[in-house]
C-alpha cells in the first residue's frame, strides 16, 4: 500500500512513521509513506494557502489552487480523504475498507476548513475521527494511519491479534460489535486483587465462554450504544 499526506506541517510525522509497527511495515515494503507540504505548491512568496472565506467569518479558509495542484502531482490514481470533523465518523469497518485500497492520499484540513470545491470535486469521502475539534487533521490522519496499516496482511505478527479486538463484527462466537474482555498477566495477586480463578483453570472452553460474557458486560456498562445499534440492526 502506498499513503501520502498533504499537510503543512510535514515535520509533524517524522516521529510516528519512524517508529514501532509502522517502521516495521516500512521495512517489510507492506506500505510505503509519502509526505507532501502543501506550501511547495503554492505560486506566491508568502507561500500562502489559505484565505479569508467569501461571506465574512471569524477565521481562514484552505485556498482549493495548492490541494489540487499538490493531489494532482501525486503519481497514480489514489483513494482521496478529507480529514474533516463533518466527515463520516471513523470505524473499524472503515479502517478494514481503507486497508483494502492500494493506495490513500489522506489531505490534512487546519484553519476554519477547506474550500468546499475541493469537497465537491477532488476528495473521495470525508472522514472524522469523533465529536471533538483537533488543532489539524494531521493527528487524525496518523490515527488513520496505524488502524489502516495494523490491519494489512504481514504487518501484526501475530494475524489473529486483530480479530479479537475491540469493534470488531465478531468475537469469540458472539455476532456484533464488542468491547475487549478483561485481561490479566503475572503476578496473580497484586495488593490484594486475583486474577479470576476462571482464567488459571486451563479449561479453554470455559475461559472462552467467561470472555463472551465479560465481553458482553464490559459493553453494556461502557458503550451501551453498540448493544442498541446491533439489536436494531437484527430487525
Amino acid at each position: 500500500m502506498r499513503i501520502d499526506l498533504v499537510t503543512i506541517f510535514p515535520d509533524f510525522f517524522d516521529g510516528p512513521l519512524s517508529h514501532s509497527l509502522l517502521k516495521q511495515a516500512v521495512s517489510r515494503k507492506k506500505v510505503s509513506f509519502y509526505v507532501h507540504n502543501l506550501r511547495d505548491f503554492t505560486q506566491d512568496k508568502h507561500r500562502t494557502v489559505d484565505e479569508k472565506p467569501f461571506g465574512g467569518g471569524p477565521g481562514m479558509v484552505f485556498k482549493p489552487e495548492p490541494i489540487f495542484k499538490c493531489v494532482e502531482a501525486i503519481s497514480g490514481k489514489g483513494h482521496v480523504v478529507l480529514l474533516s470533523p463533518r466527515g463520516k465518523p471513523w470505524t473499524q469497518e472503515l479502517a478494514h475498507q481503507l486497508a483494502r485500497k492500494r493506495h490513500l492520499i489522506l489531505i490534512c484540513g487546519h484553519y476554519e476548513g477547506v474550500d468546499e470545491r475541493v469537497s465537491q470535486h477532488l476528495v473521495d469521502e470525508e472522514i472524522s475521527v469523533g465529536d471533538f475539534v483537533t488543532m489539524g487533521g494531521e493527528a487524525p490522519a496518523l490515527c488513520l494511519v496505524e488502524s489502516i496499516v495494523r490491519l494489512i496482511p504481514g504487518v501484526l505478527g501475530n494475524p489473529e491479534s486483530s480479530k479479537e479486538e475491540s469493534f470488531t463484527h465478531s468475537r469469540n462466537g458472539v455476532s456484533g460489535k464488542r468491547l475487549e474482555f478483561p485481561q490479566y498477566t503475572r503476578p496473580r495477586v497484586f495488593k490484594g486483587w486475583n486474577v479470576p480463578k476462571i482464567l488459571l483453570s486451563g479449561n479453554h472452553r470455559a475461559v472462552a465462554e467467561w470472555r463472551k460474557k465479560e465481553s458482553l458486560r464490559t459493553t453494556r456498562k461502557r458503550r451501551p450504544d453498540l448493544i442498541k445499534k446491533t439489536q436494531t440492526g437484527k430487525h
